[in-house]
């Protein structure tokens, strides 16, 4: 072989290094797009089952029940609460709970779209339009003031059987705890407790106000009957739950 061949051989593989490295090297060029799924940004999100898991499955359990908070798979609680009354508590949270207000305005990360997206698909993933049977529920929050000495009387005779007369539990492992221990107070609204007396916990066995009582006399709750109950309960409440400071003179 002559030089000149040579050197023109040399030359060729040169000039296709150099544009295979040039291609390799656009291919992965920095703020390139990669050839991978685009990363979706948060504000994007619109599947309802992302949305839910991303930021209410931690508390409210991730099929809707068996969380630390309400149940959302409770058809009666989705028919009692509505639509706007979901966007509401999303949006704003509720204050003095472990709640937080997930819209912008109120310093999440969700859109108002996206948290109506929340609202409509818990309605559809876990409602039914048939779960009030036809009867008209109490409101969902209250309308009038509590009294909690009726109150009292009326745990007594819808709660007592699960929960003991003072509401302290019956030390059955199969029974719920305490309703009366500041602790739990202090984690749970007013609103709450309202919502769980009207739509029962099913998931643990809990009825709704229609059958809460039991026996003669046994009726479905009234308004002002589970306004009282939540105002018997919220007189447990203490300044300073689970912090027994000592007094000193």
């Amino acid at each position: 072989m002559s030089l000149r061949k040579f050197s023109l051989g040399i030359a060729i593989c040169s000039l296709s290094l150099l544009a295979l490295g040039c291609a390799t090297g656009c291919m992965n060029a920095p703020g390139k797009p990669g050839t991978g799924d685009e990363t979706v940004r948060p504000e994007q999100v619109s599947d309802f089952a992302t949305l839910y898991g991303q930021n209410c499955a931690a508390c409210h359990g991730n099929q809707g029940k068996n969380g630390a908070a309400i149940s959302l798979a409770n058809p009666v609680y989705l028919a009692v609460a509505g639509e706007a009354n979901l966007q509401r508590v999303i949006s704003s949270g509720v204050t003095g709970t472990m709640m937080p207000g997930y819209a912008k305005s109120a310093g999440g990360m969700l859109t108002d779209a996206q948290i109506a997206i929340l609202a409509q698909g818990m309605i559809k993933t876990w409602g039914n339009p048939a779960a009030l049977n036809g009867q008209t529920p109490p409101a969902y929050a209250a309308t009038a003031p509590g009294d909690a000495t009726r109150g009292q009387k009326t745990f007594i005779a819808s709660c007592a059987r699960c929960h003991g007369e003072d509401g302290a539990g019956i030390g059955d492992k199969k029974n719920p705890g305490s309703l009366v221990d500041p602790a739990y107070l202090a984690l749970i609204s007013d609103q709450g407790l309202r919502s769980i007396v009207i739509a029962g916990r099913p998931e643990q066995g809990m009825p709704d106000w229609r059958t809460q009582m039991t026996g003669a006399g046994a009726h479905a709750l009234s308004d002002q009957e589970i306004t009282d109950v939540v105002a018997w309960l919220a007189s447990h409440r203490v300044t300073t739950p689970g912090q027994p400071y000592q007094q000193h003179p």
